[in-house]
């Protein structure tokens, strides 16, 4: 996490909860998990970060918006409430990508 509004925070995982649910490809060697979890706390909110090797990013009670760059580009995926979207390495000829800020929007 770098910096953000309050609006989003990093949370514990867990199924039965409304959580933004973000899927990196793991790796123990420099402690990153599988899943990171953020619970949004209104209808706006953002968060600057960078996570590594994502391949999806899950909406949950709020639309959101994320910003993942790979090979020096910056790209923009828009998530609708309660819906799922491969990105980078997930996404046929997709690149590693890095997420870099997610916003929610409504």
């Amino acid at each position: 996490m770098k910096k953000g509004d309050g609006g989003i925070l990093l949370a514990e995982c867990d199924q039965a909860a409304q959580q933004i649910r973000v899927l990196t490809v793991a790796d123990d060697s420099v402690g990153r998990e599988g899943t990171y979890c953020f619970k949004a706390l209104g209808k706006t909110g953002h968060l600057t970060l960078e996570l590594p090797r994502v391949f999806v990013v899950q909406a949950a009670d709020h639309p959101i918006s994320a910003d993942l760059t790979a090979n020096g580009r910056t790209t923009t995926v828009d998530v609708a409430k309660g819906e799922t979207e491969s990105v980078g390495e997930a996404t046929s000829g997709g690149a590693r990508s890095v997420l870099v800020e997610l916003r929610v929007t409504g």
